[in-house]
């Protein structure tokens, strides 16, 4: 895939963390979408799990296979990294914030500002990450590559709605919604930017990027929907969804488009 192709990606996927803090403006929308966005992140959640499983730890075992070195252990163990770097990241220095429940139409603060922004900065490695993860992939399947944009694209309209609602929350205003769902996204393309301009080693980039991209689906997508799904088997359904989404694109992509 030609770099300007990638930064393009990167870009729609940086700009769709600004659109989803938008949507609190005015609250009109807000009211009208807020409730779309659970079955955004079902239904992304579910393409993402299937992007890992049948995409990302795939090529990394391809990558790996002809190697020298201790079979899978060190590109697992690569894997394992990436999962664990983003817990800590995110939920051992960052406090652990469900999607939207901090918007309040009340003049109390119910967030701290340090405690919103140590939110928002654990989530940065996990964005960078989402970047990182649409290089990588890109680089050895460029197919594939659309498929982890199209995962990455999915979660972040909610992603974006969340680090609004803790700006907010926070007693800040549209101003730093704005630059806090900016910056977020700015994180996604600095990832592409990085992973496909600076020579980085694909194959140390994809194991970790796939850690990275389980956690994401499966800690913090998959108990999102469980916590926001509750008697709705709509949501949970989303999820599957996102699966068979995910296979209907593979197949397009990969079957169709090469006839």
């Amino acid at each position: 895939m030609m770099f300007f192709q990638l930064l393009l990606l990167g870009f729609l996927a940086g700009a769709a963390n600004v659109v989803g803090g938008l949507i609190l403006y005015p609250s009109g929308i807000y009211n009208r979408f807020k409730s779309l966005l659970k079955y955004f992140l079902a239904l992304g959640a579910g393409f993402m799990l299937a992007v890992t499983f049948v995409e990302l730890l795939p090529k990394t075992y391809s990558l790996w296979k002809s190697s020298d070195e201790d079979g899978l252990l060190i590109p697992m163990g690569l894997v394992l990294t990436g999962y664990l770097l983003t817990q800590f990241f995110e939920h051992t220095i960052a406090p652990h914030i469900h999607l939207g429940e901090e918007v309040h139409h009340c003049e109390e603060h119910i967030v701290s500002t340090k405690a919103a922004y140590t939110a928002i900065a654990g989530l940065l490695i996990h964005t960078f990450f989402d970047g990182i993860s649409i290089s990588a992939v890109s680089q050895v399947d460029s197919k594939a590559g659309i498929l982890v944009f199209v995962a990455v694209f999915l979660h972040k309209f909610p992603e974006g709605f969340t680090i609004a609602s803790l700006v907010l929350a926070a007693g800040k205003n549209f101003k730093q919604v704005l630059i806090a769902t900016s910056l977020v996204g700015f994180t996604t393309f600095l990832g592409v930017i990085i992973g496909g301009s600076f020579g980085l080693s694909v194959k140390y980039m994809l194991p970790i990027a796939s850690g990275v991209t389980l956690y994401v689906a499966a800690s913090d997508l998959i108990p999102e929907v469980n916590h926001h799904g509750g008697k709705k088997p709509t949501i949970s359904l989303s999820v599957f969804a996102g699966v068979a989404l995910f296979f209907l694109l593979h197949y397009f992509l990969h079957t169709i488009l090469e006839h």
